[in-house]
């Protein structure tokens, strides 16, 4: 009996349920991931401008908030991937629709979190630029608030691509 020692071979042979858990795994951790980051990135600039100008803390907050809802995205998309997830009979746990099922999974989570670290980094960055602007001059504000919102957009843009790619997980048929 002969063995194929090749990455294909290898990729097949492991379950597509794993490849599913994977997925819903990287789409929550590494959102939650640029969350974090993104308030460390945001509040420690808040805090040190603080210091200078006491007024900014309140305001300031929506980027500690923007932050959070990459981590909400993510929570998001688990829970809507972790509804695609269905029981095959081991017969078909191979079959080609349920090796596409797990990919489009695992995939759709990759897409989700790694455009949320992406985008928790953006707002954070842009958040600890608005702490630090709005310290110095109050009328700028706004302004680096509006080029925050568009970072934020990114987040979104990852939900509704995962969401895109997600509508291709479909298992097969039970047989009754």
């Amino acid at each position: 009996m002969a063995y194929s020692s090749s990455w294909s071979s290898a990729l097949i042979k492991i379950s597509p349920y794993t490849f599913s858990a994977i997925g819903i795994a990287i789409a929550i951790g590494v959102s939650v991931l640029g969350a974090a980051w993104g308030i460390y990135i945001t509040g420690s600039s808040l805090i040190g401008a603080a210091i200078k100008a006491p007024r900014i803390t309140s305001k300031n907050l929506i980027s500690v908030i923007f932050c959070e809802a990459v981590a909400i995205y993510g929570v998001i998309v688990a829970i809507i991937l972790q509804t695609k997830l269905e029981s095959v009979p081991s017969s078909q746990i191979y079959a080609p629709e349920s090796l596409r099922a797990g990919y489009a999974i695992f995939a759709s989570g990759i897409i989700v979190g790694f455009a949320n670290l992406v985008c928790g980094l953006c707002v954070g960055i842009i958040g600890s630029s608005c702490a630090l602007s709005d310290a110095q001059n109050s009328s700028l504000f706004v302004k680096i608030l509006v080029i925050e919102i568009f970072g934020s957009a990114l987040g979104l843009f990852g939900v509704i691509v995962g969401i895109i790619m997600s509508a291709q997980a479909t298992w097969p048929a039970k047989s009754v």
